[in-house]
């Protein structure tokens, strides 16, 4: 019964980044009682896998499986969160201030707890023997960390000004190009991250040969994609082709480089709770 219950968590956390995307991507949910109902239901619902999963090993667990679990929480806690509060939000443009304020707020959140997720797995995978790509990855990631810190601040304060003043002035206009630089750096980054990790999970053999290669390909093929898109964030309403069919917009949304953290953070919580049986 426990193993069933383990591989149900472990099956529904896999789907969780598209069930996610689904729910915010519906604006008519946006409806006051509603939202909050639904965003409440899924994220006891993530919480509740991610205790069966692995995260139990926290509380109790030898000191390498309570860090492999620690890694793998905060992995998975930006989608979380996401799926709690930001249930019919929609992308930016059809947002209200007060809640694109909200939006990136979370993002800030999401963006430090993935930095802290990767410190800690770096320490547990020099531990392990890999110390090459977890080096490499652990570089990446405070850069990209720093450059989300950055542009998530400047983000918000632009969106304070908006509910507060209702505009915002030529002058923080002027600068948008200096923001997307560094929501540009931070994606990159961020994918090269994932990479570099998910070849190091592969040395040591916590990650299959066929799922190592995935990961690395995937991240390589989003970093592709931005670059083909330039240094500036695209408008999604300046051209033709719909935002969802360009590669290069999806790749660069900030919380879409978190997706394969995610599904790193749902492999470390299975093998922290593999250790304790």
């Amino acid at each position: 019964m426990h193993d069933a219950r383990r591989r149900m968590s472990y099956a529904f956390l896999c789907a969780v980044p598209v069930l996610a995307g689904g729910l915010t991507a519906v604006r008519p949910l946006r409806v006051s009682g509603v939202y909050q109902t639904v965003g409440a239901a899924h994220f006891a619902a993530i919480c509740l896998a991610t205790w069966i999963l692995g995260a139990r090993v926290i509380r109790s667990g030898a000191e390498e499986g309570r860090r492999i679990a620690v890694a793998g929480a905060l992995l998975l806690a930006p989608t979380a969160i996401v799926s709690l509060l930001w249930v019919g939000l929609g992308p930016p443009w059809v947002a209200s201030p007060v809640e694109n304020r909200m939006r990136y707020l979370v993002l800030l959140a999401g963006a430090m707890a993935v930095a802290g997720a990767f410190v800690v797995l770096k320490d547990v995978l020099s531990e392990a023997g890999e110390r090459l790509y977890s080096t490499l990855g652990f570089a990446a990631n405070i850069f990209a960390g720093t450059a989300y810190l950055f542009w998530l601040s400047s983000q918000i304060g632009v969106f304070v000004l908006k509910v507060r003043d209702g505009q915002v002035s030529p002058a923080i206009v002027s600068l948008s190009d200096m923001f997307d630089t560094l929501l540009f750096v931070a994606c990159v980054l961020t994918y090269l991250s994932t990479a570099a990790f998910a070849a190091s999970l592969g040395r040591i053999r916590w990650l299959g040969r066929g799922a190592t290669r995935v990961y690395v390909l995937a991240s390589l093929a989003a970093v592709l994609f931005i670059a083909l898109r330039g240094l500036s964030f695209p408008d999604p309403t300046a051209s033709s082709t719909a935002w969802y069919l360009r590669p290069g917009f999806i790749a660069g949304i900030p919380a879409v480089p978190w997706i394969m953290p995610f599904l790193l953070g749902v492999v470390l919580l299975r093998r922290a709770g593999d250790q304790r049986l």
